[in-house]
This record gives C-alpha cells, structure tokens and sequence, in this order.
C-alpha cells in the first residue's frame, strides 16, 4: 500500500520494491523445481499482473518514478526467463508482452527502458534456438513461436525504431532455418520514413536521400570479435592488408571447437560470422563516406566511376571475396545469411549490402556460389510477407539487370518446379514475365 499510494518512488521504496519481487523470484523458482510438470504459475501471474495495475501510472509527470518500477519488475522478469524457469514460459511472455508493461518500458524515460526489453526480447530467442534451429516444434514451443511472433507483429507496428536499432542482436540468435520470423524484425523501419516501391522501374536507389544516412546501431556489433580477440587482427588488416596472413588464417578461426559444434548444430562460430561481416562493412561505409567527403582528386576521379565500382575499393571487399572462395558450403551458406541480415530499409548500411551481394555474385568463377546467392535471397522471398524492402531492390536488380545473366544461369531452369517458383517470385516483385523468359528493364544500380 506504501509503495501503491507513493506520488514519487523514492531510493528506499525502490529497494523495498526490489526486496518484494527478488523474494517472489526465490519462491517461483523454487516451488517450479520441487513441482516440475504439477508447477501452477496461474497465481504467481495475477500477483505480478496486479502489481503492474497497481504500481505504474499513465500520468507522464510520473515518468521517472514508472521508470524505476518497470526497470524492477524487468530485472525480475529477466531472473525468470525461460531458460531458467522453463515451467514459466507462457506466463514469461505474457507478462513480459502485457499491455502495462511491454509499451510502457519502452515510451518511459526517453528510451532508456529499450536496453531492458532488448534482453528480455534476446533471453526469449534464446530458449527457443535449439526448437528453432531443428524446425520439429513440439505442441508447447509451437504455441510459444506463435506468441512471440505477434508480440514481434505489435513491435513491428508500435515500435518499429525499437527493432531497427537492436536487429543484430536478434539476429545473432535467431537459426538461419527461422525465416520469417527473422524477416518480421529486418522488415522494420522508422515510421518518419516513406518506402520507395521497390518495383519502380528504373529506380535510383543511390539518389535517394535516405541512401547516404547510416542507420542507428544500438547492439553490441563487435563483442564476439573482441571475445575471440580477432578485433584487433581485423582493424590492422583494414589498415594494412600488405603482406598480412589474415586472410589465410580466417576461415580456421571461425570455426568451433568439436565439443562446442555438437551443441550448436553447427561447425562455425556463427555469431562470430555475423560480427565479422557487420563490422567490416560498417567499417567500409565510413571509410566511403570519408573519401567522398574528402576533395582530393583522386576523389573526384572516384566520384565519376559507377557505384559499382566505388564499392570495391578498400580491403573490405577482399575479405568478402576470400571468404565467398574459400569458405564451403555451410560456411558460404552463413556467410551470405549475415549479408542479407543488412539488406533491410534504404540507408548507407542496405546500400553497401546490397552492391556485395551483386558483387560476389557478378564475380564468382563456380555458379555454386551464384546459385547459393539466390538460395539466400528467394527462401526470404517465398515466405509470408512481410519481406524487407532492401532484400527485394537486391533481388530485383539481379533478376533486371542483364549484366548479371541470370537467367542463362543452369539453376534457374534446371527443373519445371523450379523455373515456376522463379517465375512466380519474379511476378510478385515486379519484373514482367514473358515466353522466352523475364523482361530485362535497365539496371537501377
């Protein structure tokens, strides 16, 4: 009543309150181990649900005070996550998605309660990865995908700016085979933003304003980098690729010790791929950015070559193009999925992503890789909408632009299901199916 009657929620009354629920976090926890599969959360959920009712305010003079209360119950929230209470799951995330809580964390205090449900949002992607990767949901997890996908939905509509600026690290945990779910938070953009139709012929995507504007990155891009103390090696190579055995030592790095591989399903470290290939083409779009800023006349001489070409310069699109050769299968299968987790809204970041993908794919000497570049983009195509729009401009300019000749690639046609399912895809982003094949518009790159 002292804590429910409060105006303001002083430092004594908030360790009253931490008090409260760290005692509740000790009973759940243990009355879930003693009970195991008999465990009720039913009550511990109304206590919390009223708490919530009870302990937060709509009154935005009382901001600082909510904030403090909803930080309290999502460090709770966080010592029950899932992966620690599994008995706990459903009533985890209805609570965690509640209308008193999930909304008003993320509007309170100018943003500062993001960081909080970033790592309830993460803990949850967690428990469910071993279930995801495996694609066989029991009964229970079903039901549990299909929950966190509508609190995704209302995230995607309420607070798009929120997966924008976190879309790496649910990313890093999301299992290459879940592809829409990963396509729901990579479709996000900010609602001050208009999408250009991505269908447009001949659409400049390099003369869009958007284009040159690097988006906010709130996640912690380089942490599996500096814990594989790989951080280092990757600037100094950025900076001085001349006589630097980087290259031929990266693709023993990125692998996983055996005992580790078992459990993750996986031979390669495949957040360690994913940290690699975001900080090197964020480093490269600085160093662009630089450059153009910069009124050297080697400058202007860039400045009059084609985007293509502009994108190849620097030491980044060496790293990409050893690792496209050299890497196997499921290696350059990873490799490319942490490309085309960049090709989401127009911004600097999507531009550069896209020009690799179109790069690596108009390079490549084995139409293996080229078929593995379609494999990535069009299994993100043929799921249910929504699709992010820097994934269809990609997929468009391969399909248009005659300078990649896709569709004298073997793969396109080696099969009437095949050549169908392209066909169909190719319909539903824009480009014009004829009898000898797709109509080709001019490249908008």
């Amino acid at each position: 009543m002292v804590l429910k009657y409060s105006v303001e929620i002083t430092p004594n009354k908030a360790s009253i309150l931490s008090k409260i629920l760290s005692v509740t976090v000790r009973s759940i926890q243990k009355d879930a181990e003693e009970k195991k599969a008999s465990f009720n959360p039913r009550p511990y959920f109304r206590l919390f649900i009223n708490w919530l009712y009870d302990l937060t305010t709509t009154d935005g003079h009382h901001d600082s005070s909510n904030f403090q209360v909803l930080t309290a119950f999502a460090n709770a929230f966080h010592m029950l996550q899932p992966l620690r209470v599994p008995a706990w799951s459903f009533a985890w995330l209805e609570l965690v998605s509640h209308r008193s809580f999930m909304p008003k964390l993320l509007m309170c205090n100018s943003q500062k309660g993001w960081p909080f449900f970033q790592r309830l949002l993460v803990a949850l992607l967690k428990f469910m990865e071993p279930y995801l990767r495996n694609a066989e949901l029991p009964e229970a997890m079903d039901l549990l995908y299909k929950g966190t996908m509508r609190v995704l939905l209302v995230l995607l509509h309420d607070f798009p700016e929120f997966l924008c600026d976190y879309h790496f690290s649910f990313c890093d945990v999301i299992p290459s085979s879940c592809i829409q779910m990963r396509n729901v938070i990579l479709s996000a953009f900010p609602r001050n933003m208009r999408l250009p139709d991505p269908s447009t012929p001949n659409l400049k995507i390099d003369l869009l304003a958007e284009i040159s504007i690097a988006p906010r990155i709130m996640s912690d891009v380089d942490g599996a980098l500096k814990s594989k103390q790989l951080k280092t090696e990757v600037d100094e190579y950025l900076k001085r690729p001349e006589g630097s055995s980087f290259l031929s030592d990266l693709n023993q790095k990125l692998l996983l010790p055996q005992n580790e591989a078992s459990v993750a399903g996986t031979r390669y470290n495949v957040p360690l791929i994913n940290s690699l290939v975001f900080y090197v083409g964020i480093q490269a779009v600085q160093q662009l950015q630089l450059n153009k800023a910069n009124p050297s006349a080697s400058v202007q001489q860039i400045n009059h070559i084609s985007p293509m070409d502009i994108f190849q310069i620097g030491t980044a699109t060496d790293i990409f193009r050893s690792l496209i050769t050299s890497l196997d299968t499921e290696g350059r299968y990873l490799l490319l999925n942490a490309i085309a987790n960049q090709l989401r809204y127009p911004n600097s970041h999507t531009h550069y992503y896209s020009f690799i993908t179109l790069y690596l794919f108009s390079e490549a000497t084995q139409e293996i890789t080229q078929e593995q570049i379609t494999r990535v983009l069009l299994e993100r195509l043929i799921v249910n909408r929504p699709h992010p729009w820097g994934l269809l401009i990609t997929f468009i300019e391969l399909i248009k632009n005659p300078r990649y000749n896709f569709w004298s690639r073997s793969f396109t046609h080696c099969a009437p299901e095949i050549e169908k399912l392209f066909e169909s895809v190719a319909r539903s982003c824009g480009a014009k199916v004829v009898d000898e094949g797709i109509s080709v518009q001019d490249g908008s790159h």
